[in-house]
Parts: C-alpha cells; structure tokens; sequence
C-alpha cells in the first residue's frame, strides 16, 4: 500500500471515531469517566511529546537542509505559531455555549426536565446537537490534514497520532449524537450527523493532498510539519486537558498526560 492510500486510511479511521462514541451513547446507561479522563489526558500526552520531540524536529531539519540554519530554525518557528493561530482562529469562531468541550453525557441530558416545555426543550437540544456537529466538523478538518501530513512523512509515527485523535474523536461522537437523539427520538438521524462531522477529518486529508500534491517538497513538508505540531499542541491544551479534567478528578489527567509521553517516548526509541 502507498504511503498516500494510508495516510488516507489512518485518517479515516481517526474520523470513524466518532461514530464509536454514538454507539456508546445509545447503549451505554453509564460513561466510565475515570477511564475517559484517564484516555483522553493520555492522548494529549502522545500528541504533545510527538509533536514538540518528533514532528517538531523533522520540521526543522528539513527546512535547514533546504534554506539553512538561520532562515530554517526561523521559518519552522513562525509555521509552528502559524499552526496554533490557525485553529485558535477556528476555535474562536465556533459558538462557545455550543462549544464541543461542552461533551454531554446521557446522564446529563437525562437530567433535563422533558415533562415541562418538552416543545422547546426538544428544539434546544435538536440545535445544540447541529451546532455541536458543525463545531465538530470545523475543528476536525485541520485534524484531518494533521494526520494525513504526518502518516506521508512516518507512517509508523502516525499510527499512535491517529490512536491519540480516534480517542479524542469518541466523546465528540457522544455530543454530537445524545441531544439529537433526545430531541428527535432517532437513533439513525442522530448517529447519521455524529458521522458526518467525523468525515471531516478525511475530507480535510483530501482537499490538503489535491492542493499540495503538486507543490510538495522539503520546504513545503517543513512548514506543513511545523504548522502541524502547532495545532496538536493547542488541541491538547484547549480541548483534551479541559475536557478531560470535566470526566474526574485533575489528576487523573495528568497522570494519563505523563503516561501518554512515556508510552510515546519509548515507541520512538523501539523505532530508531
């Protein structure tokens, strides 16, 4: 197989994700939330030490080999800030009450009052689930291109990379599909939406690839590498973390913060 057939596959199971956290909100009765903290602090651990240990550097390597040492080390410094302004970007313009780090439980929703004003409560949670999708959507496509990118340069180093969102991917999954679930009382409509907003990923892999094929070299690698530390350094921080700390208790996360690095940390010494 290419390394583009599967740098496409790995993104595609990264966005398929969220349809595993559909299936665990219609037939889990309870999430265990110390296991989710635990896995998602995890996950911000593999993808913090990869990016700022592995990605990090080959970005830079390959920019100083290709314009020197000063205007590499610059060039690779700006696209990695340029990364983080980029989803910032995007992460400001998402509607925060809607905000997918507002991850809802069937717990949650069950707590609702359906008795009284189930009209307008129903059409509260039908729009809160569109937009959570929409919201999900956006922030998967810079994810997408994020994986694809980093699989066409180590596939081997993108398979942990694409474990690390797929388990991100799971409790959007669970937001996006509970309150339309609730609010419309189908499964498939509501497990319909939580895939679309996961094929993002896949679809930002794609438009990426077409617009860059015919342009990639070192420099254009370099500066697609450093963008993509950047936005998985800020996705940790501003999703995984907090959304993490929301399922248990603080330290929970960051024990599965420190346990991520490790875990990461010798898988790329098992590579050398």
């Amino acid at each position: 197989m290419s390394n583009v057939a599967m740098a496409f596959l790995l993104t595609l199971i990264a966005g398929l994700a969220t349809g595993i956290g559909s299936c665990i909100a219609f037939f889990a009765k309870k999430t265990n939330t110390k296991f989710l903290c635990v896995s998602l602090g995890f996950s911000a651990g593999v993808m913090i030490y990869v990016s700022m240990v592995e990605i990090f550097q080959g970005a830079k390597e390959a920019l100083i080999g290709a314009m020197g040492v000063k205007a590499g080390n610059i060039i690779t410094v700006v696209s990695f800030f340029a990364g983080i302004a980029i989803i910032a970007i995007i992460d400001k313009l998402v509607p925060k009450e809607e905000n997918p780090h507002e991850v809802k439980t069937i717990e949650d929703v069950n707590s609702l009052d359906i008795t009284d004003h189930k009209s307008k409560q129903d059409k509260m949670l039908l729009r809160t689930g569109l937009v959570t999708a929409l919201a999900i959507g956006i922030h998967n496509f810079p994810e997408g291109l994020a994986t694809f990118v980093s699989a066409l340069d180590n596939v081997s180093l993108a398979i942990p990379i694409t474990v690390a969102i797929a388990i991100h991917n799971i409790p959007e999954g669970i937001s996006v599909s509970v309150p339309i679930y609730y609010a419309t009382g189908d499964r498939k409509k509501a497990f319909i939406y939580s895939f679309l907003s996961g094929m993002s990923e896949p679809v930002g892999a794609i438009i990426g690839y077409v617009l860059l094929r015919n342009i990639f070299n070192d420099v254009t690698l370099g500066i697609l590498l450093a963008a993509v530390a950047g936005i998985m350094v800020f996705i940790s921080i501003d999703e995984l973390l907090p959304t993490a700390r929301k399922y248990g208790e603080h330290h929970l996360s960051i024990y599965g913060l420190v346990a991520g690095m490790a875990v990461m940390a010798i898988s790329l010494i098992l590579f050398i």
